[in-house]
């Protein structure tokens, strides 16, 4: 069966020892003598940010959160954007597509945003609020990913807003650089 916190867990547990060691990862994903074994989901979920946080600087914090998207839906969400990026002749035209828009895509003074009306992640649907945006990171990976591969060039994902924290949408705002639209579109 698909068990989203098992995933998480093994997740977070890896983006933290690529930075530090297991026994820190181990101590982030499970606490202290796995007292995180018996909190259910939305606590973990808080907890497990409060010790990250508490461990690293905020730098690393969105790093490690960056590197634990799990590609979910990944190679359907990049045909979507490449089937777009063929219909189109530049980015405005991209984001304006009727078909871009309905995905939650726009363009404003030469950046890409995208937009969720609802949380798209279901480790969440049961958390009222969260404290920081450390969770919700790990969808500006999953963008980061997504959009480098169809774009062909390097992107900078920025999270605007969270619905967890508040906001009424997820916004995120994807930066294309170095970027011309021939090397998109394959010319």
């Amino acid at each position: 069966m698909f068990d989203i916190r098992k995933i998480q867990e093994h997740a977070i547990f890896d983006a933290v020892k690529n930075v530090s060691n297991e026994e820190i990862a181990e101590q982030i994903v499970f606490g202290n003598e796995n007292s995180a074994n018996s909190e259910d989901n939305p606590t973990w979920v808080k907890n497990t940010m409060r010790r990250l946080e508490s461990r690293f600087d905020n730098e690393t914090v969105v790093q490690i959160r960056m590197n634990c998207q799990c590609g979910y839906g990944m190679d359907e969400k990049l045909n979507f954007l490449n089937e777009l990026i063929a219909t189109s002749s530049n980015l405005e035209e991209f984001a304006s597509n009727d078909r871009a828009k309905a995905a939650g895509l726009s363009f404003s003074n030469g950046d890409i945003f995208l937009q969720f009306p609802f949380c798209p992640c279901p480790m969440l649907s049961e958390v009222d609020k969260l404290d920081s945006l450390t969770w919700c990171q790990c969808t500006t990976g999953y963008s980061k990913v997504l959009f480098e591969k169809a774009f062909k060039c390097q992107v900078e994902v920025e999270l605007q807003k969270s619905i967890r924290m508040g906001d009424e949408i997820c916004l995120m705002k994807i930066a294309l650089h170095d970027f011309t639209w021939s090397q998109a579109a394959g010319g």
